[in-house]
């Protein structure tokens, strides 16, 4: 066999076992925030050990990576009632100890080292967080949990990924992005875009007759405008992780996944379309 034919078999078991993980864990609440505190915990841990590898920077590694998971943990408790905003009170303890922590720490440029323990929070803890948002709701019934937006989420940034790369290996031509993506071609966005909205139609047509949280009613077209808003910030997402890691000077975020990389190569999309959503359903909302 070959290490070609080897590659693909590990890629496609891999994939295939973390399609069904993340469908499981989605489709019920507490799986899904353990899942994804996890995946919090782990995607902080390669972001910090590729940072950690330029001789003047040096960021908490382990207390980013517990502190982007206790985030995750105290907004789905918040969300689901749980906890009351006291939660957030030791995480804030653990933001100022990082940063006060410079002080003592003789590290030869403090800022590079306050600058990238804060983008672990902001680039990876933060939107990961608010797909609690989208997955618990206040309704007549009490706190509720939606597997369906979440689900959808992930279905979109999937199709998209396989129609893009589809359409992109045969007929892509003009480049994307190609300072920092040479292999993206707007044909291949055009084409998973339109596969992500027709399944976005499909949507609407199962669960149109229902409401997203804060009565934002699921049409069609509502459905197909959230579809366009994961394409579109699921793909500045992916091009942005692809800036990081070409920034950094590494191929891969890590090897956690075989024949995939790391957690970050994984969830680079939905590091931006997660919160995008967010913004999108709560504006709607506001109508």
């Amino acid at each position: 066999m070959t290490d070609k034919k080897k590659n693909f078999i590990i890629r496609t078991i891999t994939g295939i076992v973390f399609v069904a993980v993340m469908v499981y864990c989605l489709l019920n609440p507490i799986p899904m925030v353990v899942l994804f505190a996890l995946i919090t915990a782990l995607s902080i841990w390669e972001l910090c050990g590729l940072v950690n590898k330029w001789d003047d920077i040096q960021t908490n590694q382990f207390i980013c990576s517990v502190a982007g998971a206790y985030l995750f943990f105290a907004i789905a408790g918040y969300c689901t009632g749980y906890t009351t905003a006291m939660v957030f009170v030791p995480y804030l303890f653990i933001i100022l100890y990082l940063i006060i922590s410079e002080l003592f720490s003789k590290a030869p440029n403090p800022i590079n080292n306050w600058a990238y323990t804060m983008l672990t929070q902001m680039y990876v803890a933060l939107p990961f967080s608010t797909i609690s948002l989208l997955a618990f709701s206040n309704s007549s019934q009490g706190i509720t949990y939606d597997y369906v937006l979440p689900l959808s989420i992930f279905v979109f940034l999937w199709l998209n990924d396989t129609g893009a790369y589809c359409v992109g290996s045969l007929i892509g031509k003009h480049k994307l992005f190609p300072r920092v993506s040479p292999g993206k071609s707007w044909e291949g966005s055009i084409g998973g875009c339109i596969l992500v909205l027709i399944v976005a139609g499909v949507f609407g047509g199962l669960y149109g007759s229902s409401e997203f949280g804060d009565n934002v009613t699921r049409s069609i077209l509502v459905w197909m405008g959230l579809g366009l808003v994961v394409v579109v910030f699921g793909t500045l997402g992916d091009l942005v992780e692809s800036l990081l890691k070409r920034t950094l000077g590494v191929k891969d975020s890590g090897n956690i996944l075989p024949g995939h990389g790391g957690m970050l190569d994984r969830f680079d999309s939905s590091l931006m379309a997660i919160p995008a959503a967010v913004i999108y359903i709560y504006t709607l909302s506001l109508f």
